[in-house]
């Protein structure tokens, strides 16, 4: 029973390589191999080769002045940090909230079967994320410094603790997850909060890795000393790797304790957890006067409702909501200086740092693309649309309006921190404002146009027209050549000649004539094809 329960985990953790959703059957062999080889390519030749790169750049440091423990304690915390994200929300939903939960539990199926089985897969997911870092960590070190019987003996138990401590941490984390998802309201903002810190703190350590390590390295013995003062157990963990007799018992009984708790906790609450159907709001009618709304207003909240409901199309299409105002805080607290030395740097094209600005601004607002996957996103719904009875414009309209309203409104903020740090002449200012503004309206009907014209209605997952259909690769392509463009052509093509504001003129007469024409395609030929798909 634990072997074919473990079986359907695990298929169901890489159902992806097996079945093709979107052609609703099985793969064939060869793609599934092809899939599989893939991954590994990923995660062993990736991932386990950059976490090897990182223990040879430590380990004879570490070991040359005897602080090997602290080159063990370093990568085991980096292999429980992976390995319990990696599998955290795996956790979450294979453990606790699994939609085949109501249906197992109705079979003559164990529950301690079941929750053995769930838990399996959980350390599997573990050991392979924290693998990934403790077994090159491992292996380098008994390359390195020798093979001696405590350190294989040692290394080997580090690896076993260290996954084993992951799917604990794995398990509580996902248990606090579970409770509260049970509770929370406005998900897809919490979705959209937590991954967008995660990006900031991926960014933050990417840029700041190399001068930590180095940082380590030149300091690693009066790190060591005040860690193993201040922080014993870390020095215990790290002396596990070397092969420490007393390390390894005090550290084998936490790990076994904390699990042991873990499965009292679980076993407590697993069944309240996974019946739970979440908190139902009970909610008292009162009597209110209904407020007549637009056609128009109402088809952009239907719009904007869309948008704030799909953590999926806020993240990909959404960005530069976000990043245009913190472009402008970036120019209050660093523009000054920071444009002084670009207008420095370019002393001798005069509008260099206006022009500067505006492909920024134009490049950020390009990460804003919520039209070109909106036709799509209608999907096997799309009926809804044509059959209200509205003209077909009106919902192509309230598709570019939410683009419009949810980019015009951050680029004129980013404009305006840009105003108060620089001295932009009433002309210049002008031409900026026409240009940001201008290339928003032209980004929108692009986007819009290339929905129409390439759309995806019978996709089974919403990611699919957000992140890998034609339009949205195009929408995002054209902004990038337009922003390099807008670039070049000043700066290194002689569109200097011409000045900023004759330069910026042509670029605002284009973007008009484009949207005009834009727009005509789209009031006709696009009405047309919207109500004909």
């Amino acid at each position: 029973m634990l072997k074919i329960l473990l079986k359907k985990q695990m298929m169901e953790i890489f159902r992806a390589y097996f079945y093709d959703a979107k052609k609703n059957k099985a793969r064939s062999k060869t793609v599934t191999v092809l899939y599989m080889v893939l991954f590994v390519f990923l995660i062993a030749g990736v991932l386990g080769g950059m976490f090897t790169l990182l223990s040879v750049m430590l380990c004879k440091p570490m070991a040359a002045v005897e602080m090997d423990w602290l080159y063990f304690a370093l990568m085991g915390l980096i292999a429980v940090l992976f390995g319990a994200f990696g599998s955290v929300f795996n956790t979450y939903s294979g453990l606790y909230l699994a939609k085949d939960n109501d249906l197992l539990l109705s079979m003559p199926i164990p529950v301690s079967a079941l929750m053995a089985s769930r838990l399996l897969s959980v350390y599997l997911m573990g050991l392979l994320y924290s693998g990934i870092v403790t077994l090159p960590a491992v292996i380098v070190y008994w390359a390195t410094v020798g093979a001696a019987l405590p350190a294989v003996l040692g290394g080997l138990l580090l690896v076993l603790l260290v996954s084993v401590f992951v799917m604990t941490l794995s398990c509580a984390l996902g248990w606090v997850v579970a409770k509260i998802s049970l509770k929370l309201k406005h998900k897809s903002f919490i979705t959209v909060i937590v991954s967008l810190a995660f990006i900031g703190g991926y960014y933050f350590l990417y840029f700041k890795a190399q001068t930590l390590i180095q940082e380590l390295l030149a300091n690693v013995e009066v790190y060591g000393a005040n860690i193993k003062n201040a922080a014993y157990p870390i020095y215990l963990f790290g002396s596990v790797g070397v092969g420490d007799f007393r390390a390894c018992i005090i550290i084998s009984v936490f790990v076994a304790v904390l699990f042991g708790l873990l499965w009292a906790l679980i076993s407590h609450s697993f069944l309240k957890i996974a019946t739970s159907a979440g908190k139902t709001e009970r909610k008292v009618y009162r009597e209110t006067t209904a407020r007549q709304k637009s056609v128009s207003r109402a088809l952009l909240g239907r719009e904007m409702a869309h948008f704030i409901a799909s953590p999926n199309y806020m993240l990909n299409c959404g960005l530069g909501i976000l990043m245009l105002p913190l472009c402008g805080i970036a120019l209050l607290w660093k523009g000054g200086a920071f444009l002084s030395v670009l207008d420095m740097m370019f002393d001798n094209l005069a509008g260099s740092v206006p022009l500067l600005l505006c492909v920024a601004m134009c490049g950020l607002s390009s990460m804003n693309n919520m039209t070109a996957p909106s036709v799509s996103l209608e999907g096997k719904s799309l009926w809804l649309a044509q059959s209200l009875p509205v003209r077909p414009w009106q919902v192509l309209r309230a598709k570019l309006s939410v683009q419009l309203i949810l980019t015009e409104i951050p680029a004129l903020l980013c404009l305006f921190c840009a105003v108060l740090v620089y001295p932009f002449s009433i002309l210049e200012l002008l031409a900026m404002v026409l240009q940001v503004l201008s290339y928003v309206w032209l980004s929108a009907m692009f986007g819009l146009f290339l929905g129409l014209k390439l759309p995806n209605l019978t996709w089974t997952n919403e990611i699919t027209p957000i992140k890998q259909s034609a339009s949205v690769m195009l929408a995002m392509l054209g902004g990038f050549i337009y922003t390099a463009l807008l670039f070049a052509g000043f700066l290194v093509l002689p569109g200097w000649k011409l000045g900023f504001l004759g330069y910026m003129g042509c670029f605002v007469g284009a973007n008009l004539i484009l949207c005009a024409g834009l727009y005509l395609w789209l009031k006709k030929r696009g009405c047309t094809r919207f109500a004909a798909l």
